[in-house]
């Protein structure tokens, strides 16, 4: 019986530590600045004047995100896994008011809690939920 026990524990540590592995290289891809150049029918223009992008590059606290689409800045937690599938959690903002901007961060904010799924595809990050809707980046460090 003993050994029936101690041969599913070892299975179940070997199980975590390797979906530990998976979750990091997956994570690994992503752990980029990025910049929002497709979303909705905003213009691309639009989004590169505004600087807008969100930042899954933390060093100090892994798995927070930052993003700012040229007014507020947001936060929250971001967990990516290696199945393709993402979940933003925890979202928080600023709370200032910008002219001409606002539409594009109400947006943004909006929909981010919604995306689910994702894929890196060279240098471009594109998250995408159930229904179809998508948001495209680039990298930041990309020339």
């Amino acid at each position: 019986m003993k050994k029936i026990v101690s041969g599913f524990v070892a299975i179940f540590a070997l199980l975590l530590l390797a979906n530990c592995t998976i979750q990091t290289k997956a994570s690994q891809n992503v752990k980029k600045d990025w910049m929002l150049v497709e979303f909705q029918n905003f213009n691309k223009e639009v989004m590169m004047s505004n600087k807008a992008h969100l930042n899954l590059a933390n060093e100090k606290e892994p798995g927070k995100f930052s993003a700012n689409m040229g007014c507020n800045n947001m936060f929250g937690t971001a967990t990516f896994n290696a199945n393709g599938t993402v979940k933003f959690s925890a979202i928080g903002s600023t709370m200032m008011f910008c002219d001409k901007v606002m539409d594009l961060e109400s947006a943004f904010s909006k929909e981010l809690p919604t995306m689910t799924n994702y894929k890196v595809d060279g240098h471009y990050l594109t998250l995408s939920n159930a229904k179809g809707e998508k948001m495209k980046f680039v990298a930041a460090d990309w020339d």
